[in-house]
């Protein structure tokens, strides 16, 4: 992409960060005041401006400059301003879903490192690319251009009953609780209920409840006071206040501490927030959307998660199946993905071979969508000009269907058309048990006692196999090479 500008006091870090960018093909140069920033890119020498974590008190100034050069009067240019990255210190989400209102095209976390940073401007180069130079945040955030929206890919009755699902509860100011396993694309039929939803010129604001840790999520969720606790030097607006008028989705619900769920009822019973510190009350208007890859009714009966929570979550509950429940969507998924990846990469146009397609609608796909997209960038990547084959795919998938082979050749098919079975055995409980143990054994035998490669193979997690090695008595022996003795360990 065309060069950035690091706005960053701290010399130190503003050469760091200019270094790791330029390990990702991202040039840049870097500037200690905000002053400097306007005539940079007023010559047109920056395509976007990057604010770090010394500069965010500078923030509304660098906005209000740069806005200067929308207006061709006073700035003899046109076109829409640079926009601007804000590196933020981790935790302030609310405060960085705050500066995209104000004029921020988007803002990283700094504990995400360099990496976090150049993927951001790689989203923002694509979007520039495809929708012209964006003036603020996404659409519902900030107003102005917006990425290109994903859609929910497929064309089986299972993913049809789900998309006239969400069609009947996008319009219920209920919360919906939203199911699948990881990778699913929970956050995607989330997006889906916002905009289709009577809220959908307000925010729509995603939160991992896991991902920030316990004893700053009640302050993000809700916000606080100054002088609530040492580190609160002002008053702060907690997500449900930035999400007013809009939706809030709250990711892995099941990790909320059991405190919070308290206070998060109440939210649901009477829209009243109270931030840390305060006494008063603020009314908001929020549809929640809740999302978790685990057994909401195991937590409830474990007592990790509230049950009446849980009831008033559940109420609207939309569950998202599996990609290998729904394998006639794969082709169509695996055409979307590398249609993207290729005008993303800007590559051209790649087709994908009829024997790799049967792998990648054979697979298991325990990563589920997001796993499948991953594999259909790398092979986009790996592959020729003539398109994906088996060569350019993982070798996983590739060991799966070998398996699956393997598998089928313990029994044969008698002349009449029955499954033969070797032995008298006709108890199906006992004979799967035999059929299961056997296929364990084999995968660890091809893989030497490598239990996280045989799980692969197997299209298990590496905990159930664990479970079912230890239930079946197996002993599992490494073939190790030679070399140095080591100290024995799990794989």
């Amino acid at each position: 992409m065309r060069r950035v500008l690091l706005l960053e006091p701290d010399v130190h870090l503003r050469r760091e960060l200019l270094l790791g960018l330029r390990g990702h093909d991202i040039d840049g140069d870097g500037v200690a005041d905000a002053s400097s920033v306007t005539g940079v890119c007023a010559r047109g020498e920056a395509c976007a401006v990057v604010v770090g974590p010394g500069a965010v008190a500078e923030f509304e100034r660098v906005v209000d400059d740069l806005d200067t050069l929308d207006d061709p009067a006073t700035s003899g240019r046109e076109g829409p301003r640079a926009p601007v990255v804000i590196l933020m210190i981790a935790g302030d989400v609310a405060e960085g879903i705050e500066a995209m209102r104000r004029g921020a095209h988007d803002f990283v976390a700094a504990a995400g490192g360099v990496e976090a940073l150049a993927v951001a401007l790689r989203k923002l180069e694509v979007w520039r690319a495809r929708a012209g130079t964006p003036r603020s945040g996404p659409a519902g955030v900030g107003g102005g251009s917006s990425p290109p929206k994903q859609r929910f890919v497929g064309e089986s009755a299972k993913i049809a009953a789900l998309l006239a699902q969400v069609r009947r509860f996008a319009a219920v100011p209920s919360a919906v609780l939203v199911g699948g396993e990881s990778g699913t694309g929970k956050e995607l039929i989330a997006r889906a209920l916002h905009e289709q939803s009577p809220w959908r010129k307000g925010a729509f604001v995603p939160v991992n409840c896991g991902a920030i840790p316990a004893g700053l999520i009640e302050s993000e969720l809700f916000g606080h006071e100054r002088g609530a606790f040492t580190d609160a030097v002002k008053d702060k607006r907690g997500l449900f206040e930035v999400a007013d008028g809009g939706t809030l989705f709250l990711d892995e619900i099941a990790d909320l501490p059991g405190a919070l769920q308290a206070k998060l009822l109440r939210v649901l019973q009477d829209g009243m927030v109270r931030r840390v510190g305060a006494t008063d009350d603020v009314h908001v208007r929020v549809r929640v959307v809740a999302a978790t890859a685990r057994d909401l009714t195991a937590e409830v009966r474990l007592g990790r998660f509230r049950e009446d929570l849980y009831y008033r979550l559940a109420g609207l509950e939309i569950q998202i199946p599996a990609l290998r429940e729904r394998r006639e969507d794969i082709p169509a998924l695996v055409g979307h993905f590398l249609e993207r990846s290729c005008e993303r990469l800007g590559l051209g146009p790649r087709r994908v071979d009829p024997e790799a397609m049967k792998l990648l609608v054979a697979y298991a796909w325990p990563g589920n969508v997001r796993e499948l997209e991953n594999t259909v960038e790398r092979a986009a990547v790996l592959c020729g000009e003539d398109g994906v084959d088996v060569a350019s795919l993982p070798d996983k998938l590739v060991a799966a269907s070998r398996a699956a082979d393997a598998a089928s050749a313990a029994w044969t098919v008698g002349a009449s058309g029955d499954v033969v079975i070797p032995g008298p055995e006709l108890s199906i409980k006992r004979a799967s048990r035999e059929i299961e143990e056997s296929l364990i054994r084999r995968a660890l035998k091809r893989t030497s006692g490598n239990r996280v490669r045989a799980a692969e193979l197997l299209e298990l997690s590496h905990r159930a196999l664990l479970y079912k090695i230890k239930d079946y008595g197996i002993e599992v022996e490494s073939r190790r090479t030679s070399g140095p003795a080591k100290s024995p360990r799990s794989s």
